[in-house]
């Protein structure tokens, strides 16, 4: 395991608050790069150990379209109204963010920039060090677990439509609806193409492809994991949460799992219950 020692957290642009905290955009030092991200920061001060604080890794958005205040708004504003410390990382490439922009699926440099995100937090004044939280959705949720089976500082996880499941069923069983070939077969994944030609398929050599999926390492996981899915997802197979969950319930690790009937990948139509359920299990193992 490489060392990530996150680095000082600086303010860079006061934003427009929100109703009981305030907004930042602030940055941090991963690998050498400068990365930004969204800060919120509960108004009144911090309890006598400090505030929890939820890093929250966002999904899929190409480079060249992401902007820092866009998207997930309702999201990080439901967190950080309910008493976190919110730090929405703009990965590498994405934003103003330094660094080359890569797959998350195929390289560790998403990872590595929250796995330092997360200890530059750990170091922010007013946060309480022991209540680090992670929130991830697509593949937000991949670059969740995969912290989680890597350090012990996140205390629990909450992922919304991940891309949870091992590197053969994302291969094999990732297809959509308007693209009936798997994923794997676009140019996005071009290096799994290339680990096949390096290492052998998943029935050639499948030790290999266990060993560099995060959900092989289950029982690894650092605290307990929510996972919430729609059924009528059109991104992420619901398998793949149905996966993950099957692991974490085999080695006996505190899991909470919940489908909704009909909802899509941003779990649009249940959004108040599936974050009201986020809060309440936050509140639980946080607070």
């Amino acid at each position: 395991m490489g060392a990530y020692p996150g680095s000082e957290v600086t303010l860079a642009q006061t934003l427009e608050p929100g109703d009981n905290y305030a907004r930042y955009l602030a940055s941090y030092e991963s690998e050498g790069n400068t990365i930004y991200a969204l800060l919120t920061i509960p108004y009144g001060d911090p309890p006598a150990d400090g505030w929890p604080v939820i890093i929250f890794n966002h999904g899929y958005i190409p480079a060249s379209q992401y902007r820092t205040t866009e998207r997930y708004v309702a999201y990080v504003d439901a967190l950080a109204r309910n008493g976190y410390v919110v730090f929405k990382p703009d990965f590498r490439g994405h934003g103003d963010s330094e660094g080359e922009p890569s797959s998350a699926y195929s390289s560790p440099d998403y990872t590595v920039d929250v796995l330092n995100a997360t200890a530059a937090m750990q170091g922010y004044p007013g946060v309480d060090p022991t209540r680090v939280g992670m929130w991830g959705h697509s593949m937000g949720g991949h670059i969740t677990l995969r912290v989680m089976v890597t350090t012990d500082d996140v205390k629990a996880g909450v992922i919304w439509a991940g891309v949870v499941a091992s590197y053969p069923d994302m291969i094999s069983n990732w297809s959509r609806p308007n693209r009936p070939t798997p994923v794997a077969t676009y140019p996005g994944r071009r290096r799994w193409t290339e680990l096949n030609e390096m290492y052998g398929t998943p029935d050639e050599n499948p030790a290999f492809w266990a060993s560099v999926s995060p959900i092989t390492y289950a029982a690894d996981v650092s605290g307990p994991i929510q996972l919430h899915h729609g059924t009528a997802d059109e991104e992420v197979p619901l398998l793949f949460s149905e996966r993950l969950y099957e692991e974490l319930l085999a080695a006996g690790r505190e899991v909470e799992f919940y489908v909704y009937e009909g909802d899509n990948h941003n779990i649009s139509a249940s959004f108040s219950t599936a974050m009201s359920r986020t809060i309440q299990f936050f509140d639980t193992y946080l607070k």
